[in-house]
């Protein structure tokens, strides 16, 4: 599959009480298992994404300690334990975005009442499009506002979360890949990250043109599915994004990728996720059965 250039899609304004275009058919047949483009409301006009309103996180009593960001020159396959040094407060890097090459996120925003409305109301109209019951299977949801600076580049990863990433201010080119390509992302890579590493896939430059790549603007926003790996770049302009995302309960997905990485240790050749229905249920119910013994213990020795 070669790279998708997507074609331009006019920014539409939904209907006042919508966050959603609710015509894209995206929502209904492809959630969470192939990206698309889609259309929204947030501008930087809104009174949640404007500068003052942005800035307050970073004194904010509870949303300061998870405001994380970086600053300086980064490559696509970077690793995060060789990210630049950073010499500059977090303040710093947001009062000087323009020319700081830094990138902050600035996590779980539905601590705040007013990001959290926002959250829940997206999340609400994605459930209405969909279809789908999401509360059944949440484990958690969350906020976050990526605010970056010009020419500055996210690194490749991949996420735990099925994430709506929506464009605020500025332009930004996403760069995601199928999940399901086993060239792109091994089972091993998966295996590790749902295991003990965040930061388990490798970009590889040589799949690079099997890349779905789209050209983000103030309006238009990219869903990623639980898994697809992604790296972006902005271009010579200031950008902020607003993700809401949520996590599936660890029996979905987490708990078989565990048993597979411990089999795989053992020197076994585990059977891939969803090949079979009674392997991944029998795994599911291994490892949280480990996991209620380890508690167990942890319990008895704390008497």
């Amino acid at each position: 599959m070669h790279a998708t250039a997507v074609a331009e899609v006019p920014v539409k304004t939904p209907v006042q009480t919508s966050i959603f275009d609710p015509s894209n058919p995206g929502f209904h047949t492809d959630f969470d298992e192939k990206p698309f483009e889609f259309n929204h409301c947030f501008t930087a006009d809104h009174p949640m994404f404007q500068l003052p309103r942005i800035r307050q996180i970073l004194d904010h009593p509870v949303l300061m300690h998870h405001a994380y960001y970086d600053h300086g020159p980064i490559i696509i396959g970077q690793r995060w334990q060789q990210l630049p040094e950073r010499k500059l407060t977090s303040k710093e890097v947001f009062d000087n975005i323009d020319e700081a090459s830094g990138w902050m996120m600035l996590r779980h925003l539905e601590k705040d009442p007013e990001y959290n409305a926002l959250l829940e109301q997206c999340l609400n109209e994605v459930k209405l499009l969909t279809g789908r019951q999401i509360d059944e299977d949440k484990k958690s949801q969350e906020a976050i506002i990526f605010f970056t600076s010009p020419n500055r580049i996210t690194a490749y990863h991949i996420d735990r979360e099925c994430n709506f990433l929506m464009q605020v201010s500025g332009n930004k080119e996403m760069n995601i890949f199928d999940r399901n390509d086993r060239d792109v992302t091994p089972e091993t890579e998966l295996e590790t990250f749902w295991s003990k590493d965040n930061n388990a896939g490798i970009y590889k430059p040589e799949f690079q043109d099997r890349a779905y790549v789209y050209q983000m603007r103030p309006g238009t926003g990219v869903h990623i599915p639980v898994n697809s790996p992604h790296w972006l770049k902005t271009p010579n302009n200031v950008s902020i994004s607003f993700s809401i995302s949520y996590q599936y309960k660890d029996s979905r997905r987490k708990h078989v990728y565990q048993a597979n990485y411990y089999l795989r240790k053992m020197g076994l050749n585990p059977t891939p996720p969803g090949k079979s229905a009674i392997l991944d249920n029998t795994k599911r119910a291994a490892v949280s059965l480990g996991f209620a013994g380890k508690n167990l213990i942890k319990k008895i020795k704390g008497k």
